[in-house]
């Protein structure tokens, strides 16, 4: 089976060299999601197999278009949000890296994080400052000088980040006119080491010099080893919780693999956390297109419905005797029968306010303990469509 990115834009020619050596899957994409960083697109990959008379199965175009349809609206509703444009197009500066198309994301990420403190050093030191352009050649460059120096670990998840995080912590010491390899990571480090299993390559003489001034030992064991046995505990967990293992236990595999993740997901967290980024992204583009504070507000509440205030109060978030509403983030989707918030009255009732219809928060007028009149606006829903 052969899996690669479009990336560097030698996939097709890569896909036909591999078929050729006899593969017989070819991991492949869609549109809109293909090409780019991604693999080839199915339609285009099955058109040369088959010019080459390859056996290759046909394609449910009905299927094919409803995915595509399917693929677009996720994009729009909320990935096409957190994507780097650069993430659409293939580049040929990949082909000296090595970097597969999935760090590009992490990478424009951690960039655009350092691009002003690196200029400051430069600034401080009369030289010219850099465009992220610039950085970015000098990242791959860097990359491809670290990786055969750290054995040429595999440029897969979670290693292409390890490779990545220490070029970018060299070139930002270099940057301030220090030596490399002064920043490396506990996760780096046990990998030259061998707990992650043995290196394909050869370290550099320098990183085992390193790693023996700081009294680091090698080992070459088994790396299951360098793991506790935890399944027992974590199907405890599972049904302390009352959580469904899933097919094939997938479910409990995903709290093993990713027990933080998994755990923010099925207390709401994680879903929070989203919304509340995509509502923050959302902004963003919206400033990035010309957009003031003042004409995004305006244009939320002219596609959403106030939720008013029906007496004189003050606004409560929680009322723990009545069963507890949670307070309200920006983007948190609400039911049409769900509690709101709760109205203190001047003669001493607490007071159920529902939304009235299922909907997104876009705007919290009102906060905690604040003093309202009647036909004040306490927050502004979007209504949200019935098949959301």
């Amino acid at each position: 089976q052969y899996h690669g990115h479009s990336g560097p834009g030698l996939s097709m020619a890569s896909i036909l060299e591999v078929c050729e050596n006899g593969a017989d899957i070819i991991d492949v994409a869609m549109e809109p999601m293909s090409w780019g960083k991604v693999h080839p697109d199915v339609i285009s990959v099955q058109a040369m197999l088959k010019d080459k008379g390859y056996d290759v199965p046909e394609i449910n175009m009905k299927a094919y278009m409803k995915a595509r349809a399917m693929t677009q609206k996720f994009i729009d509703d909320f990935l096409g949000y957190f994507m780097d444009s650069t993430n659409k197009q293939m580049s040929s500066l990949l082909l000296k890296c090595g970097l597969p198309g999935g760090m590009m994301g992490s990478m424009m990420a951690d960039l655009k994080g350092v691009h002003a403190g690196i200029n400051m050093i430069l600034k401080s030191k009369n030289e010219p400052e850099l465009s992220i352009d610039d950085l970015l050649v000098m990242l791959f460059d860097e990359v491809e000088y670290v990786w055969p120096k750290l054995g040429y670990p595999p440029l897969v998840t979670p290693f292409s980040q390890y490779v990545k995080n220490v070029a970018l912590m060299n070139l930002m010491q270099l940057v301030k006119g220090d030596e490399r390899w002064t920043m490396i990571d506990n996760h780096t480090w046990d990998m030259i080491l061998g707990k992650s299993g043995r290196l394909p390559g050869n370290l550099a003489p320098e990183i085992v010099e390193l790693a023996h001034s700081k009294g680091y030992e090698f080992i070459d064991t088994d790396p299951q080893e360098n793991y506790p046995d935890a399944l027992e505990d974590y199907k405890k967990e599972m049904d302390e919780n009352g959580w469904e293992y899933g097919p094939d236990d997938e479910e409990l595999f995903e709290l093993a693999m990713h027990d933080r993740q998994y755990r923010d997901y099925k207390s709401g967290v994680a879903k929070k956390r989203f919304e509340e980024d995509l509502q923050r992204a959302k902004d963003a583009a919206m400033v990035k297109n010309g957009y003031s504070e003042e004409e995004i507000k305006k244009l939320k509440r002219a596609k959403a419905d106030p939720i008013i205030a029906p007496d004189n109060g003050q606004i409560l978030w929680e009322v723990s005797v009545e069963g507890p509403s949670t307070a309200p983030f920006i983007g948190r989707k609400y039911q049409h029968d769900e509690v709101f918030c709760y109205l203190s009255t001047p003669w001493g009732e607490y007071e159920k306010i529902l939304t009235g219809f299922t909907g997104r928060v876009v705007e919290v007028c009102a906060q905690q303990g604040a003093t309202l009149n009647k036909g004040d606006v306490i927050a502004y829903i979007e209504r949200s469509n019935i098949f959301a």
